[in-house]
């Protein structure tokens, strides 16, 4: 009887923690541009531009595309899981960027759960008991 109870309780406090609700966290683009995961990992030749950040003359709009990328954060650093998941995010905009046509992702924003973060300097990543995740949209352009 009392290993049931245990068992009972272990799960029941294993599980609350699991369905810990996701915290938004706010880091530096350029720290994570700058980190080591990163190096020779994004295309040069697709231009990145995060929240309103001036650009270049549009030249064709190939539409706003949304990317949701999720990370195991179980034991780790939030902003190297952060970081980790924009990486992956970015990759999928640029890759994007290359099928349409584009040579820039312009306006890339937050937009997890559908809620929109807009920062030239910041991007937003949201940790949980045992995932990190990362929500971005953005404009594929060619620009001149």
């Amino acid at each position: 009887m009392k290993i049931t109870v245990f068992f009972v309780l272990a799960t029941l406090l294993f599980t609350t923690s699991l369905q810990a609700k996701d915290k938004a966290r706010h880091f530096s683009i350029q720290d994570a541009l700058e980190s080591e995961a990163y190096e020779g990992r994004l295309n040069n030749d697709i231009k990145l531009y995060f929240g309103d950040q001036p650009h270049g003359n549009i030249e064709k709009n190939f539409g706003e595309y949304i990317t949701n990328r999720k990370t195991n954060g179980f034991g780790k650093v939030d902003k190297k899981a952060c970081e980790w998941a924009l990486l992956s995010a970015l990759l999928v905009l640029q890759d994007r960027a290359v099928m349409e046509g584009g040579n820039a992702v312009i306006n890339i924003r937050g937009f997890f759960k559908q809620n929109e973060f807009s920062s030239q300097t910041e991007y937003e990543c949201y940790s949980g008991a045992i995932m990190v995740g990362i929500t971005l949209k953005g404009s594929v352009v060619r620009i001149d």
